[in-house]
C-alpha cells in the first residue's frame, strides 16, 4: 500500500464530509506542524458509515472493508525519524490526530492543497508505512 499527497484533489465527498479542514495544506508544512486530521481514499469501503461521515458510498457489506469516517492513527511506536521533513510532518500528523476514510478513490492517497512547492519525492516515502503501521481509532464518543 502506498502513501502519497494528491496535490489534485478535486473528487467528490461521497462520505459528505467537507473537503477543506482535511487537506495538509503547505503553509502547515512550512511551520512544521499540522493540527488536524486528514482525510484520505480507499479504493472500496463498505455499505456503512461511521461519524463524521454521513453518507456509504458502496453496497458491498464486507465487514473487513472500513466504512466513510473510520478514522485511523499511525501507531505511536512507528519510527519516522528516517523519513524527510514533509513526509516526517504529515507522519506527526498522522500519530497524533490519524487519517478519516473520506472518498472512495485510490488507496490510502492523503489529499493536500496544490502548491509548486511540495516535494513528491519527500512525500512518496510515505509509501513505506503499511496498513499494519495504523490501528483504528473508536471516535464515537466524538459524536455531537
Amino acid at each position: 500500500m502506498s502513501r502519497s499527497v494528491d496535490r489534485n484533489d478535486r473528487g467528490s465527498r461521497r462520505s459528505a464530509l467537507p473537503i477543506l479542514p482535511g487537506l495538509v495544506r503547505y503553509n502547515e508544512i512550512r511551520r512544521g506542524r499540522i493540527d488536524h486530521a486528514l482525510r484520505f481514499t480507499v479504493a472500496r469501503t463498505r455499505r456503512s458509515y461511521v461519524y463524521p461521515a454521513r453518507h456509504f458510498a458502496s453496497s458491498d457489506t464486507n465487514p473487513d472493508l472500513p466504512a466513510m469516517g473510520q478514522r485511523l492513527r499511525l501507531k505511536a511506536g512507528f519510527d519516522i525519524t528516517g523519513f524527510p521533513r514533509q513526509a516526517r510532518i504529515v507522519s506527526k500528523a498522522l500519530k497524533r490526530y490519524g487519517m478519516i476514510v473520506a472518498d472512495n478513490g485510490s488507496d490510502w492517497y492523503i489529499s493536500g492543497a496544490p502548491s509548486r512547492r511540495w516535494n513528491n519525492d519527500s512525500l512518496h516515502t510515505l509509501g513505506r508505512v503499511t496498513g499494519d503501521n495504523f490501528q483504528v481509532v473508536d471516535a464515537s464518543s466524538l459524536r455531537p
